[in-house]
């Protein structure tokens, strides 16, 4: 309530079953703190409550944290970098210095270094010969350990159709320090009591959480979150200071994943598809017009859309991605239908004996209502998901913006770039007129 703007906070600690873990696997080391805004996407007012956060975390000891939010295709982070090589000890070291020099970085915030965060542990070294003096086993202590920290299920209590397990295991207050667990009873039952701390040494270590393999390679990774900046510049930069800064033996190597890894897939399977979109269109309007040249006319309207696309995100402040990308292969099919009324209706004109500049003047001033009306359809009916209104309509927002500008700007130029196009790519000859 302080930050303001925020409706909602919640926090799961010591388990994340939303993760997919079960009940019994726990990290008390860990919790989760869950903030819902009361407004939609402003990335402006996401980032001064970020900032107001860290500002408070930074003044707890110890604390670890990062920020996530939910992405329209991908949970990764926006900065990535997975380090490649078999030893542990070495990854970490690697790790640390690539986190440092990250950390560098202009608009680069939250960096961690996940093989660092390892699980706080105590790890028991038995000394074997004094347990065989005593005539006990590592089993015998393991399980009576297991039993009297984690516990046994003895029963069940039955409720109509719930079943409950019973478990039984030492009081927590008995069991709060290393110190209760150095002062435990091995061999419960016999005379000579014997305490934990006299058969095995104690240490308290930091494991690693989760070992991560890629392509069947043990990686590590260093992430980051990005404020007030563009992922590929920021990618750019860590990369050559990365390439400048660390030198690596030939088993090792780095590489840049993350948001900007699924960023250049993406980007690469649009650019695919919309040259893929823009043969169809061109191949469809070839056979319909019987003509190599009239469709490639009428393709010069997508340059002319993607400038109006360009100026309009521009205005709103929209960045390029992925679903502008989508919106931009929607215009290769929308925008040339203007362009095709016009040619089509030229070309019947100077079919009944018009010549070429009479014919051009007179499409263009009967056509030129038509267009505009199909026009103001298509664009009045993407204003409402432009607009963003309701839940989650930031996500379409984008995708509606890039086809309004494309269709608006080029709709204004087809009336003016097409007619000039058009005359300078047809040529002035005699045409054969049917006389019954």
């Amino acid at each position: 309530g302080e930050l303001g703007g925020v409706s909602r906070v919640f926090s799961t600690v010591g388990s994340n079953p939303t993760m997919g873990g079960t009940i019994e696997e726990k990290d008390e080391s860990r919790g989760q703190i869950n903030v819902g805004l009361d407004f939609g996407s402003d990335p402006v007012r996401e980032e001064k409550i970020r900032k107001t956060l860290r500002r408070r975390f930074a003044s707890v000891p110890d604390l670890e944290y990062k920020f996530t939010r939910p992405g329209y295709f991908t949970l990764k982070t926006p900065i990535e970098v997975v380090i490649w090589g078999e030893d542990l000890g070495v990854l970490k070291r690697i790790s640390r210095r690539v986190k440092a020099l990250i950390n560098g970085v202009e608009g680069v915030t939250d960096v961690r270094s996940l093989l660092e965060e390892g699980t706080p542990e105590v790890l028991i070294s038995f000394d074997r010969s004094r347990l065989a003096k005593m005539g006990l086993t590592i089993g015998d202590i393991s399980r009576l350990l297991r039993s009297k920290v984690y516990g046994e299920v003895a029963t069940e209590f039955v409720s109509g159709e719930r079943k409950i397990d019973i478990r039984v295991q030492v009081r927590r207050d008995q069991m709060r320090t290393l110190e209760d667990l150095e002062r435990l009873i091995v061999n419960p039952g016999s005379s000579v009591p014997v305490r934990l701390k006299s058969v095995a040494d104690f240490q308290v270590v930091s494991s690693p959480s989760e070992i991560h393999r890629l392509d069947q390679q043990r990686i590590a990774k260093v992430i980051a979150n990005l404020s007030g900046r563009d992922l590929s510049g920021a990618v750019r930069e860590i990369e050559a200071l990365l390439d400048e800064k660390v030198l690596l033996d030939p088993e090792y190597a780095f590489d840049m994943g993350g948001q900007n890894q699924e960023m250049m897939l993406s980007f690469a399977s649009m650019r695919f598809a919309l040259l893929l979109a823009i043969f169809l269109v061109y191949l469809v309007m070839a056979s319909q017009f019987e003509s190599f040249l009239h469709p490639f006319v009428i393709l010069f309207t997508i340059p002319l859309s993607l400038v109006g696309a360009v100026i309009l995100l521009y205005i709103t402040g929209k960045p390029v991605s992925v679903l502008v990308f989508i919106g931009i292969i929607m215009l290769a099919g929308i925008v040339v239908n203007n362009a095709i009324v016009l040619v089509d209706y030229i070309n019947n004109l100077r079919r009944s004996g018009i010549r070429k500049y009479e014919a051009i003047r007179r499409a263009a001033r009967v056509r030129f209502r038509p267009i505009l009306m199909t026009t103001a359809t298509t664009v009045l009916g993407l204003v409402p998901m432009a607009l963003g209104l309701g839940e989650g309509g930031e996500i379409r927002s984008p995708m509606a913006i890039t086809v309004i500008g494309g269709l608006v700007f080029s709709t204004l130029l087809t009336l003016v770039v097409i007619p000039v196009v058009y005359s300078l790519f047809e040529r002035e000859e005699k045409v054969e007129v049917e006389v019954p």
